[in-house]
């Protein structure tokens, strides 16, 4: 009986000491668990889950395009639907028309219409903003890039008459996001510079009287947009 007696509180220690020994993969465990909590509880609290826009704003272009189309207006949509707090998905379609006008030269002139519509699909990144003074931080600043399929259809005037093509291209840009109406919405400012390259572009271009203009279409696009959108 004594030497049960001594045998119980000895055993009972025993396992109480293993069940506090330190098991270093169970406390990093519920710390990953911890922190990935935290993380998602914050992000139900502050975050988005989905955001679109209506925007507007003006495309330019660059070397040959420049001369060959106008600058105008461009306007679309923006859809984003948001990982966490600061990674995003972009989807977004833009549209314009631009005055194309060049002359040949012996003085042929051909006019038209150029509409290019491009549909985005880009990888949205928002800076971490909390070491920040709040004027900075509620600015929003963020950086995106991704692809774009691009539609263009002329319509000039002479025997070049209509035509459609399209090709892909790639975005790249950045901006800044400020909420309004208690973060229930927002209003954004965009630029992104695109790089794309038409079959056409590697060519020059004849008058009816098969003279060949002395430049190729060669450029990109870039926008400047303003964007008024809702947050979800």
């Amino acid at each position: 009986m004594v030497y049960f007696s001594v045998f119980i509180p000895h055993h009972a220690r025993a396992q109480s000491d293993g069940d506090d020994a330190y098991d270093p993969f169970a406390d990093y465990s519920e710390f990953d668990e911890s922190t990935d909590e935290e993380a998602d509880i914050n992000f139900f609290r502050h975050g988005r889950f989905f955001t679109i826009g209506a925007a507007v704003g003006y495309r330019g272009f660059t070397d040959k395009l420049s001369s060959l189309f106008s600058s105008g207006p461009t306007y679309g949509i923006f859809m984003s639907y948001f990982f966490d707090l600061r990674l995003a998905i972009q989807f977004g379609f833009l549209t314009g028309d631009h005055a194309f006008n060049y002359t040949f030269p012996d003085a042929e002139n051909f006019t038209g219409n150029v509409n290019m519509t491009f549909l985005n699909f880009d990888l949205k990144y928002y800076l971490n903003t909390q070491n920040l003074t709040r004027g900075v931080a509620d600015l929003n600043p963020y950086f995106f890039g991704g692809i774009a399929q691009v539609y263009r259809t002329k319509t000039l005037s002479g025997d070049l008459g209509e035509s459609k093509d399209n090709t892909l291209g790639l975005n790249v840009g950045g901006g800044i996001e400020i909420p309004i109406s208690r973060k229930k919405s927002y209003f954004a400012l965009q630029g992104t510079y695109r790089y794309f390259h038409f079959k056409d572009a590697s060519y020059h271009f004849y008058s009816s009287t098969g003279v060949m203009s002395d430049i190729r279409p060669t450029g990109e696009s870039y926008d400047f947009l303003a964007i008024l959108g809702m947050n979800f």
